[in-house]
């Protein structure tokens, strides 16, 4: 039975009277109840002891990765079309079909591999993750504002996060790691040529593109499936990036001026807006390419594979409170509606998993239920009970008694198909082998050669820095595999280490140990008190 809701107030109670968790009002917020004013206290004191233990327990575990966020509310609008041709070809996903039709979303914006209070000026992917409220349920696309990612085997993944974070016996930040890990990764140096670059650090949230990163399918009505990629462009805000230089500048004002332009922008009324286009390919395995379209190390070109727009997100609304809605939002590559659906990327199919059992460690068994969660359509299943369960999820007319299925005895009964099922075929033997083309360093060659110059001198600029404080055997294998991208790009790392007189052996990196040393430098003594 629920607990029904009431209204009515007690003689010295009003509407905005403090009250404790129990519906209490409370009459004195300052003292608690002691033996006289001095003390000592007495364990009785209830509003004080919930107070702080619920303080205690005022935060739940930062995300393991993406930890720092901000996120906003708007809608999706649907163009009915891809590419000039009704969306219904490739995909019988509901949201997309009819022109104008709106979806709820929240949309939460983060950095990856830093906590929760890092700097939103610090060197890393983006993520950009989209939760969809569609009618048949949620969608969520989770992604990052780089089109492509370090590693293509799941396997890699908690290596690559312990390498990218700080020492463990130091707690210091040392680049040394990360590329120690890198140079070991070939397939890594495309992601290192953009995150090294001005791509590195977006000016904002609200300037930079979006991607889902890995391959998924689209599947229409006939059960036929095509290979896609998505794409968040910021078309009426355009694309802005930053150098270390300006980054650093705005560090020394403002930690957190992303979060502070994406809530100013929307409080305003300059609404940010991002259009998503879709590349499509054929549900096969294209040997007429030079890499694998499963490889989420590698962008599709787009001037070969262009970029249909299917549909506009507009961000107009803030949350009403951070924690319990951006904090508390929990996203996962596993939650498809129908028309859309997995291919076999390996780092997506590893996603999958990761994503919704970290969330069910950090948020709780029950985060489903949670508003910003929770699905806007109904929910009926025959889950019950875990930690912090406040509702049913019955559906109208069940049998209460029955929480299983099938029953004969008014349980929940299995929905119609909606199009005939999407049954890709396998013939081969279960194995541990790398995809057959990896061409690891094509595509970093070609995008150091698309770069401005100015992007590139940024870029070899960066990866001196990091590079120079780094053991020698890191730094040549570094080099070999830039000029395995482009001979240029390896010749000006290797002028540059050589002229910024490399030595390995350092805790960190050599900007943060001067900092170290200024402080020891700085300030004047002064006696105790």
């Amino acid at each position: 039975m629920e607990a029904e809701s009431v209204d009515s107030k007690t003689t010295n109670e009003e509407s905005m009277t403090l009250t404790n968790r129990q519906g209490h009002p409370i009459s004195d917020n300052q003292n608690i109840r002691t033996v006289g004013n001095r003390g000592p206290s007495t364990l009785e004191n209830y509003h004080f002891i919930e107070k702080i233990s619920h303080f205690d327990r005022g935060h739940i575990p930062e995300r393991v990765v993406h930890a720092r966020g901000a996120g906003a509310h708007g809608y999706f609008e649907a163009y009915g079309t891809v590419g000039g041709e009704p969306v219904s070809k490739y995909t019988r996903a509901k949201l997309f079909q009819e022109k104008g039709n709106r979806t709820p979303v929240f949309v939460r914006f983060s950095s990856v591999v830093h906590g929760g209070h890092s700097p939103e000026t610090f060197r890393d992917p983006r993520g950009f993750a989209v939760k969809f409220y569609t009618e048949d349920g949620n969608w969520d696309l989770v992604g990052n504002n780089l089109k492509i990612f370090f590693i293509r085997d799941p396997l890699k993944f908690p290596d690559m996060v312990h390498a990218f974070r700080p020492d463990p016996v130091t707690n210091l930040q040392n680049p040394e790691r990360m590329f120690d890990f890198v140079s070991n990764s070939p397939e890594a140096t495309h992601m290192i040529t953009f995150v090294f670059s001005p791509w590195g650090i977006p000016a904002n949230y609200r300037q930079m593109q979006g991607s889902g990163v890995n391959t998924y399918k689209w599947v229409n009505k006939d059960g036929e499936a095509v290979l896609v990629k998505y794409h968040w462009e910021p078309v009426k805000q355009g694309i802005k990036n930053l150098t270390q230089r300006e980054a650093e500048a705005i560090q020394a004002k403002n930690t957190s001026h992303a979060t502070q332009d994406l809530y100013e922008a929307i409080e305003r009324g300059d609404y940010p807006e991002w259009e998503l286009c879709v590349q499509i390919l054929s549900d096969d395995e294209h040997p007429e390419l030079d890499f694998d379209p499963l490889d989420p190390t590698k962008l599709w070109d787009h001037e070969k594979f262009p970029f249909l727009p299917v549909g506009k997100m507009v961000l107009n609304k803030n949350p009403e409170n951070y924690f319990a809605e951006v904090e508390q939002a929990a996203f996962g590559t596993g939650v498809l509606v129908d028309g859309l659906d997995f291919s076999d990327d390996k780092l997506l199919q590893g996603r999958t998993f990761s994503y919704s059992d970290t969330q069910r460690h950090r948020v709780g068994t029950n985060y489903l239920q949670l508003p910003i969660n929770a699905p806007k359509t109904r929910v009926a299943t025959n889950q019950r009970d875990g930690q912090m369960a406040f509702h049913v999820d019955r559906a109208p007319g069940q049998n209460p008694h029955v929480n299983y299925e099938p029953s004969s005895l008014g349980g929940l009964q299995e929905a119609s198909p909606a199009g005939k099922e999407h049954e890709p075929s396998y013939n081969a033997k279960l194995v541990r082998q790398k995809l057959d083309r990896t061409n690891d360093f094509g595509q970093a060659g070609d995008t150091y050669r698309k770069f401005e110059e100015h992007e590139r001198e940024e870029l070899i600029s960066n990866l001196v820095d990091a590079l120079k404080i780094c053991s020698p055997v890191i730094r040549e294998k570094m080099i070999e595999h830039f000029t395995k991208a482009d001979p240029d790009y390896g010749r000006r790392v290797a002028e540059g280490l050589a002229k910024a007189g490399a030595s390995g052996g350092h805790l960190s990196s050599r900007d943060a140990e001067q900092g170290s040393e200024l402080a020891d430098r700085s300030g004047k003594r002064t006696d105790g008190y």
